[in-house]
C-alpha cells in the first residue's frame, strides 16, 4: 500500500515509476478518480454518456484537448501520475503501460470520473470494515446484466464494486455513501447477486475476488467508475486509454468537498 497521506508526494513517487500498485488507502482524505482519455472526435458523446449515467460516470473533472495538465485537479501530468494504464484500440487492450508518454497526441482529451474510494474513509471512519482495504486487496468488480443509458456511439453494461457487510453496516453504509452522489452515491443492488446477472460472486471481471462473504454479511454493490472501460469494449472507439482498475489518479480535491449534506 502506498502509506503517503500527501496527494502531491504521493503523485511525486507513482511520477517517478516508483509506485505500481493499487491506490486505496493513499492519500484517503482526497479523492481518487477514474480515468478515460480519447480523441477529440469521441469527446461530445462521451461526456453525453456521463451526464445520463452518473452513477457509474460522475464527472468531476476534464481536460483540454491536447494539454496532459489538469489544474483544477491539482499538479497532474495525467501520462505519468497514474500507477499503471490500459490503451485500447477498437475495443482491444493493447497495452498496460506505467505511463503514456509514447501514446500522447495533441488530438486526446482527458476525463476523469469520481471513484468509490471517496465515500470508503467515512466508512472507515464509522467504524465500518472495509475487507478488500483491510486485506490490502483490489475490490472485486463486476459486469452486470443493467444496461446503461447510451448516448451517441458509446453504450453497455454497467459494472459494480461489491462490499461485503452486516446487516447494520449495510444500513449505515447506505446512509453514510448517499451523501456522496459526485462519487456514485448509495449503492445500486443490495443481496442476491443473481438478480443484476452476476452469476460467481467469487469471479469477479475486474478487481481481486473477496476472500470471504460470511454466514452475516451481505454483498452491496455500488456503481464503478470502472462501467467505461465495459462499454469502451463494446463501442469500440479507434484508439482510448483508461487507468487500471484499483490504480487511480489522486486528486488534490478533499473527498469532503464532494460531500451534499
Amino acid at each position: 500500500m502506498l502509506d503517503i497521506q500527501d496527494p502531491l508526494k504521493a503523485r511525486k513517487v507513482i511520477r517517478e515509476n516508483n509506485y505500481k500498485e493499487q491506490t486505496a488507502g493513499a492519500a484517503n482524505k482526497y479523492v481518487q478518480g477514474n480515468l478515460c482519455i480519447l480523441p477529440s472526435k469521441y469527446a461530445m458523446d462521451f461526456a453525453s454518456f456521463c451526464q445520463k449515467n452518473p452513477k457509474p460516470c460522475p464527472l468531476i473533472g476534464f481536460g483540454t484537448k491536447g494539454d496532459p495538465s489538469l489544474k483544477d485537479l491539482g499538479d497532474i501530468d495525467i501520462r505519468t501520475d497514474v500507477p499503471q494504464y490500459r490503451v485500447w484500440e477498437k475495443g482491444k487492450l493493447i497495452d498496460e503501460p506505467y505511463d503514456i508518454k509514447k501514446y500522447w497526441n495533441e488530438d486526446l482529451t482527458t476525463f476523469v470520473l469520481g471513484c468509490s474510494m471517496s465515500f470508503e474513509l467515512p466508512l472507515i471512519e464509522a467504524g465500518i470494515p472495509i475487507q478488500h482495504i483491510e486485506n490490502n486487496t483490489i475490490v472485486p468488480m463486476y459486469k452486470t446484466s443493467i444496461e446503461c443509458e447510451p448516448a451517441g456511439q458509446f453504450s453497455g453494461k454497467l459494472v459494480v464494486s461489491m462490499r461485503p457487510l452486516n446487516s447494520k453496516d449495510t444500513i449505515r453504509s447506505i446512509q453514510i455513501s448517499s451523501r456522496f452522489p459526485a462519487v456514485h452515491g448509495a449503492p445500486v443492488h443490495v443481496g442476491n447477486p443473481d438478480e443484476i446477472g452476476i452469476k460467481d460472486i467469487m469471479k469477479p471481471e475486474y478487481g481481486d475476488p473477496p476472500r470471504t462473504i460470511k454466514n452475516n454479511e451481505i454483498p452491496v454493490f455500488w456503481a464503478c467508475g470502472v462501467t467505461p472501460q465495459s462499454v469502451l469494449e463494446n463501442s469500440k472507439p479507434d484508439f482510448c486509454i483508461t487507468h487500471s482498475p484499483g490504480k487511480m489518479l489522486i486528486t488534490d480535491k478533499l473527498n469532503n468537498d464532494l460531500a451534499a449534506f
